[in-house]
């Protein structure tokens, strides 16, 4: 179990690395062969859309941000947070248009692949930054504002909130990918 409601959202990022991982490799490959591949865009869509923002973006705008909005933030906390959530909104609508390009390329607009490279690539460097950002700047230095109780009471909303998704899916898509070689036609 972990000791502060934030390693549970650190950890999530580990999953979401190494699926941004995958789309950089992704991105490499079908630079190179000029070969996009639809059924990937739909699995990162569905690892992005569902978990990385319903489950852990969920938690952190539905639990974590919800409890320090009932706190007396610092102006640099407050600040941070804003942005968070403003990044949130961004990786939605990105992930939304990239959906839309990919609609777009299975119904036979080949000019979308470059436009859906490009979504693709603002993703793989978006993320990095993002999570840098929670990791370093903001998850750890938020747990000030919390007692002990409510820290334990945030893990049971997390664990509570986590019921209803399911990691384990995830997890094995993002291996699944991994071990696949990029190449491999299924």
């Amino acid at each position: 179990m972990s000791s502060l409601p934030v390693d549970l959202l650190v950890e999530e990022h580990r999953l979401i690395e190494r699926m941004i991982v995958l789309a950089k490799k992704e991105i490499d490959r079908v630079t190179k062969t000029l070969n996009l591949n639809p059924r990937f865009i739909v699995v990162t869509v569905d690892f992005l859309r569902s978990y990385a923002d319903k489950c852990h973006h969920g938690k952190e705008e539905g639990i974590l941000f919800k409890g320090l909005s009932r706190k007396q933030l610092s102006s640099d906390d407050d600040r941070i947070m804003r942005e968070l959530e403003l990044e949130h909104a961004y990786a939605r609508r990105t992930v939304n248009n990239l959906e839309s390009l990919k609609d777009s390329y299975v119904a036979g607009n080949v000019e979308a692949s470059k436009e859906i490279l490009q979504l693709m690539t603002q993703l793989v460097e978006f993320y990095p930054i993002h999570i840098k950002k929670e990791d370093e700047q903001f998850f750890y230095p938020s747990m000030k504002y919390f007692t002990a109780q409510e820290q334990k009471d945030m893990i049971n909303e997390f664990e509570e909130f986590d019921r209803n998704f399911i990691h384990k899916k995830y997890q094995q898509i993002v291996s699944t990918i991994e071990t696949v070689p990029p190449n491999a036609k299924n």
